[in-house]
């Protein structure tokens, strides 16, 4: 059993861009923020990546041992980096993500994890919101509303995080639990860096744009980006998510540009998704906070801004860690778990009523 009042959770996050293993510490009773800890990363070589590109799209059942061992290995070394901890949360590498298909699929066992570390793990947090009818994504909402209120926002706002996905919470920070009937909003916007760096490491073998610089150079090609725009997705209203692939043929809409202006308009697809999930917000978010490796992008946050009626802003200007908010988040959610508490509801992923999810594997 989890000791009452405030504990240390670690967390782990392995997004879908493939870069490594985020891993932060919180304080937190599941509801309340009372401290962030220390934080750590472990990348992925280019052979481990190669390993877990090469598995994406897959599900259980599939020949997916070397994968599994790239990803429990990478996470056990992340997760020993840091003491202190009380319980772990641990997303896994998602592969695949079909929610009114064959479910969601995120590999890495956490009972591995458990026996090794000496910790009780929290694991597979989508499934059960899957199986109730939900999307199973965005799970991060009911934690960007507790750093609502632990930044004391009094007014509307959105977390807006670009990592693989783009993905959006809006929230009313005056309603004290995250369950509440108008307290959030979530939902993928689109696609974010995923197609920006599948081109540049197919084309010239980078990992990503850095610092935009390819798509700086290049011009925006309207014709592809209107085509984008036509997608069914953008009048789906929400809760929605998407797998990192779902997008996958925007590489065929700037095939026959060159690597500067192919750069550009991918970055203008991804905040021209974001522009249209604004959209659906129940009012105007007073300013936009981003998080992920999107924000360190100062082409994809220039054209943000530029669409946008409010401050687009990096979550370090309210004094919170970008690179980390998603691992914190999954620390956080370990404990709601523990805990008994909801981690997504109706307006978050639109299972049918607020359930918690997440299974829990000690150590033997």
């Amino acid at each position: 059993m989890l000791k009452a009042g405030r504990v240390k959770a670690l967390g782990a996050m392995s997004g879908t861009s493939l870069d490594g293993v985020d891993v932060a510490l919180i304080e937190t009773d599941g509801e309340q923020i009372f401290g962030f800890g220390a934080t750590g990363y472990r990348p992925y070589s280019a052979d481990e990546r190669a390993v877990l590109r090469a598995a994406l799209g897959k599900w259980p059942g599939d020949d997916l041992d070397r994968a599994r061992t790239v990803v429990e290995n990478a996470h056990v070394a992340a997760l020993s980096t840091i003491e202190g901890a009380e319980i772990i949360g641990f997303h896994g590498q998602t592969l695949a993500h079909d929610p009114r298909g064959r479910g969601t699929h995120q590999l890495g066992d956490g009972a591995v994890l458990a026996q090794q570390l000496g910790l009780p793990v929290v694991w597979d947090f989508r499934s059960a919101d899957v199986r109730l009818g939900g999307e199973g994504a965005p799970l991060a909402p009911f934690f960007h509303h507790a750093c609502a209120r632990y930044i004391g926002a009094t007014e509307p706002v959105s977390f807006l995080n670009l990592g693989g996905v783009g993905n959006l919470t809006w929230i009313d920070p005056r309603h004290t639990r995250p369950e509440e009937p108008g307290a959030l909003l979530a939902f993928d916007t689109g696609p974010a860096n995923a197609p920006i760096n599948d081109l540049v490491q197919k084309r010239l073998g980078l990992d990503c744009d850095h610092d935009g610089a390819l798509a700086r150079r290049g011009r925006v090609e309207n014709g592809a980006l209107e085509l984008f725009l036509d997608d069914p997705w953008f009048y789906r209203m929400p809760p929605k998510s998407l797998d990192r692939d779902a997008f996958s043929d925007m590489i065929g809409l700037v095939c026959e540009l060159s690597d500067a202006d192919a750069a550009a308009t991918l970055t203008a697809m991804a905040a021209a998704a974001v522009f249209r999930g604004i959209e659906h917000c129940p009012s105007p978010p007073a300013r936009v906070l981003v998080t992920g490796g999107g924000r360190r992008n100062p082409v994809m946050m220039q054209m943000l801004g530029a669409a946008l009626d409010c401050p687009v802003l990096p979550v370090e200007d309210v004094g919170l860690d970008g690179d980390m908010l998603e691992a914190q988040a999954f620390a956080y959610l370990a404990v709601r778990v523990a805990r008994g508490l909801p981690t997504s509801c109706t307006a978050t992923t639109g299972v049918r009523a607020a359930v918690g999810g997440g299974e829990i594997s000690r150590p033997r």
